[in-house]
């Protein structure tokens, strides 16, 4: 019995010792796959478009969002952001100048020069009364609509006599394009006030002078309506707005030479007057008092 357990016994250890010995090919093949994934997973990462490796990031893929990244977003803001001198606003006299009516600077014009009886100064453009009648009645087409009023014109003559005078009132027809009818003061200023009627040149000039423009309300203003006119500006006056709850508003001229708001807007408050040279000029705390002259300080640059 002893010898036959120990026979047994011997032959189990045999058994585990073999078993043991022999290889396990399903247990090698799992572990090949696993180091396998383990080693290409680090190889994905270096060579992937996404790497996020701070020394050297890849650029976004098309249609990614490069304001998510830093350096995108700030590349984005300074992009947008203008410098500093496009945010400056260009002086108010650098505007471009209006379209020019029919007067224009350094232009010459040919016509002929007729007087008329000024009386006390007054006429189209209803400046009033003068002392000054070195002044002139421009030809209604050359008037045009009142745009002429104010304006200084050097005369001259083939004589070489010459003569400045300001536009005050219109020359209706028979006044043809290019005549002046100068008042009689200034016509004998050129030749015999007999002769009547002599051949002349002109030109627009911008005078100098120390005296400020004024500013008048036109009879019957008020909150409801109002005209507004410009008195002894240097330079033909091209436009006229006043200052409303939505900005500068361009009134429209009359033949007689004021600026009218129908409504009321923008009566009584900041008015800007832009010569033909594209000057502005802004005048505040003007009162709406009608017929009143009312003095600034300001005046449009000779040219």
């Amino acid at each position: 019995m002893l010898g036959t357990a120990v026979i047994l016994t011997a032959a189990g250890v045999l058994f585990c010792l073999v078993t043991a010995m022999l290889p396990g090919p399903k247990a090698g093949a799992d572990a090949g796959a696993g180091a396998g994934a383990d080693v290409a997973a680090p190889a994905a990462t270096q060579t992937g478009a996404t790497s996020s490796a701070p020394t050297s990031p890849a650029p976004p893929a098309a249609g990614s969002q490069a304001a998510a990244t830093p350096s995108a977003a700030a590349a984005a803001t300074t992009a947008a952001t203008p410098p500093p001198s496009a945010k400056e606003t260009p002086p108010v006299a650098s505007t471009p100048a209006p379209p020019a009516g029919r007067i224009q600077p350094d232009i010459t014009y040919r016509g002929v020069a007729t007087s008329y009886a000024a009386a006390d100064g007054n006429g189209a453009c209803l400046f009033g009364p003068t002392d000054d009648l070195m002044i002139a009645a421009m030809n209604t087409t050359d008037y045009e609509s009142s745009r002429a009023c104010g304006a200084y014109v050097r005369v001259r003559t083939a004589s070489g006599a010459s003569i400045t005078v300001r536009i005050t009132n219109e020359c209706p027809l028979p006044c043809a394009p290019g005549q002046l009818d100068l008042s009689e003061q200034a016509f004998a200023k050129l030749a015999d006030p007999k002769v009547g009627r002599i051949p002349i040149t002109w030109s627009l000039l911008s005078p100098r002078t120390s005296d400020a423009l004024s500013l008048r309300y036109k009879t019957g203003s008020s909150a409801h309506w109002c005209g507004i006119q410009v008195i002894d500006h240097r330079n033909p006056v091209a436009r006229l707005e006043v200052r409303t709850s939505k900005g500068w508003r361009r009134l429209p001229r009359t033949d007689y030479n004021y600026f009218l708001s129908a409504d009321g807007g923008g009566c009584g408050g900041a008015i800007r007057i832009t010569d033909i040279y594209g000057e502005q000029l802004t005048v505040d705390g003007t009162a709406l008092l009608p017929n009143v002259a009312q003095p600034t300080r300001v005046q449009f640059a000779a040219h």
